[in-house]
């Protein structure tokens, strides 16, 4: 009885907190650290949270909370600008008002976003700017927590300041950028229960490049537009893009896309970059989201660096309340565009037969021999800025198509797959009794692995299947997923084997790439020859290798394994992709 009590005044305290908190906007210095040290500093970690704890405090229109874990044990937060005090029940919250998402501090050494942001939050609270009217903002302060907590002077060796930062592995060593569709980590899986909380109309990645020497602070990596495609894709290349372009402009700020260039000038041109869904930008697109990347020049000082990035965000939110109901109406419409028996496009290239002119400013460079190596090494002439059209490169065509089935099945046991789609607010029911069904099924037909790790894995590429059409019984409990939902462009790229960041090249099927059991050459000659006299076609068949393939002639165990292939000893689980298409 006594803890009930005490429980009791908990809440009744709690409640009360919440309905009588009064506005105090006196006793807290809001200067960030990055303004005291006159643009030198950024804040950490422990900062950040309670600058932001601090104006939750005195102003009713902020709200912060913790929401789900990190690697690094500590707990992300989301904080909510809301100007309408309604509330933060983003399903009440997505009626009546567009929401925009900040992502910070993925790369903790890429500070400029943190800054910006508590700047941002705090002169809208204040009146310094113009508060949105229907627009939620939400931002998470630091998204790498591991990486922020791990400060240090030195690894962002091609970056101008701040004087301390984090590092670009979270405490397991992850990149983060690379994880979201794969969700390795704590803080993708936080992510993603963020993400469908949420549901932003907009989402902003704050970053620094990497890369050529130009004249601008500022760059801007918007999702490619013919991947996100549609009504959408349109609206984010011909209106949304230029209208940023324009109000940065008017505000004396130059941007231009993101230089996608390494170790030579960019005179010659370069294409856009492609963000498949391992990035955030591509991920945040699989469910319609308008999403882009802030990329702010690593060499320019970290005071400009952050003013331009408060610039730019304060310009997507501003484009963000003139056009939301465009943006709702277009997304809405959007997750129409494709549905069953579709062609839907999993892989891209660039088209060269189309591009785009910038009128580019830019630094005369040119390969010298290098004092210390003796090979050609690029130097920038900063004395030399210049102002020239360059091709861009920023349309990309299919190389990878396939055409959407009404479902998929997938058999109970691969509950690491079924785990990462219940994260991602993907519905599906289970098959209520053992049953019979003509499916579309693959077998893996060709595929090459990295030699190398990469995050964590050794992932596939260039993969192939064959396709057949079979009866197959499922078992109770076996799941059926529908495409016509929310998550349909999820589930293609993710189910898909030959999509680029699907769960089988992130190596989740892999062990089915294992043959498990095999035959004793001895033992098995004798039936294969007794096979092959039973089979005159397959003889055929076999005869014909022999005389045209002279490694397999060669090979005695080559020939007695394609035959053992061949028969009704080869397991059918090898090779055989574990997911299902009902067309």
């Amino acid at each position: 009885m006594k803890k009930l009590l005490i429980l009791l005044l908990l809440i009744t305290s709690c409640s009360e907190n919440k309905e009588n908190k009064v506005d105090n906007h006196t006793d807290i210095d809001f200067t960030t650290v990055f303004e005291k040290s006159k643009g030198l500093e950024t804040a950490t970690y422990d900062e950040t949270i309670q600058y932001y704890s601090d104006l939750a405090d005195s102003y009713s229109e902020i709200s912060i909370q913790e929401i789900g874990e990190t690697d690094s044990g500590k707990p992300l937060h989301i904080v909510t600008l809301n100007m309408n005090n309604s509330g933060d029940d983003f399903e009440t919250l997505r009626k009546d008002n567009r929401i925009l998402l900040i992502n910070n501090g993925i790369h903790p050494g890429e500070s400029d976003g943190i800054d910006a942001t508590m700047m941002l939050y705090r002169d809208i609270v204040q009146g310094n700017i113009e508060a949105p009217k229907r627009t939620i903002l939400v931002t998470i302060p630091i998204y790498n927590v591991g990486g922020s907590l791990n400060r240090n002077s030195g690894t962002r060796t091609n970056q101008n300041g701040p004087k301390e930062y984090g590092f670009r592995g979270n405490a397991r060593n992850y990149d983060l950028n690379r994880d979201f569709i794969k969700s390795d980590t704590k803080n993708a899986r936080t992510f993603a229960q963020i993400f469908h909380l949420v549901q932003p109309d907009v989402f902003i990645d704050n970053h620094v490049s990497n890369g050529a020497d130009y004249q601008y602070i500022l760059t801007h990596l918007f999702t490619q537009h013919n991947k996100l495609g549609g009504k959408l894709g349109d609206y984010l290349h011909t209106e949304m893009m230029p209208q940023l372009e324009q109000k940065l402009e008017a505000k004396s700020w130059d941007i231009t896309p993101y230089v996608n260039v390494f170790n030579r000038t960019p005179e010659s041109g370069f294409s856009q970059f492609m963000d498949s869904p391992r990035y955030s930008t591509g991920y945040t697109t699989l469910f319609n989201t308008l999403g882009m990347m802030v990329e702010t020049h690593m060499l320019k000082p970290y005071k400009q660096r952050v003013e331009g990035t408060y610039e730019l965000m304060k310009s997507m939110l501003e484009i963000t309340e003139e056009q939301g109901d465009r943006i709702s109406q277009l997304r809405a419409e959007q997750f129409n565009t494709w549905s069953a028996g579709d062609t839907y496009p999993l892989a891209w290239t660039v088209d060269t037969t189309r591009a785009s002119t910038l009128n580019f400013k830019g630094y005369e460079g040119e390969m010298i021999p290098s004092d210390l190596t003796g090979a050609q090494r690029l130097k920038y002439d900063r004395s030399k800025p210049f102002t020239k059209e360059v091709p861009y490169q920023n349309y990309f065509v299919p190389t990878t198509e396939v055409s959407i089935p009404k479902a998929y099945i997938i058999p109970q046991g691969w509950h690491n797959v079924m785990d990462l789609l219940e994260l991602n607010n993907v519905a599906f029911t289970q098959i209520e009794a053992d049953t019979t069904l003509t499916v579309e099924s693959y077998k893996i037909d060709v595929y090459n692995t990295r030699r190398n790790a990469y995050e964590g894995h050794y992932p596939h590429y260039n993969t192939k299947v064959k396709s057949s059409e079979e009866k197959i019984t499922f078992r109770k409990g076996d799941y059926m997923v529908t495409t016509d939902q929310k998550a349909m462009r999820y589930l293609l790229e993710t189910l898909e084997p030959t999509a680029p960041d699907s769960f089988f090249n992130w190596n989740f099927f892999d062990t089915i790439l294992q043959q498990k059991e095999g035959f004793s050459p001895y033992v098995w000659e004798d039936k294969a020859k007794q096979l092959l006299r039973a089979n005159p076609k397959l003889q055929i068949e076999y005869n014909i290798k022999v005389s045209y393939n002279e490694d397999f002639a060669n090979n005695w165990f080559a020939q007695l394994d394609w035959i053992h292939k061949q028969s009704g000893n080869y397991e059918k689980a090898h090779l055989q992709y574990p997911v299902y298409r009902i067309n």
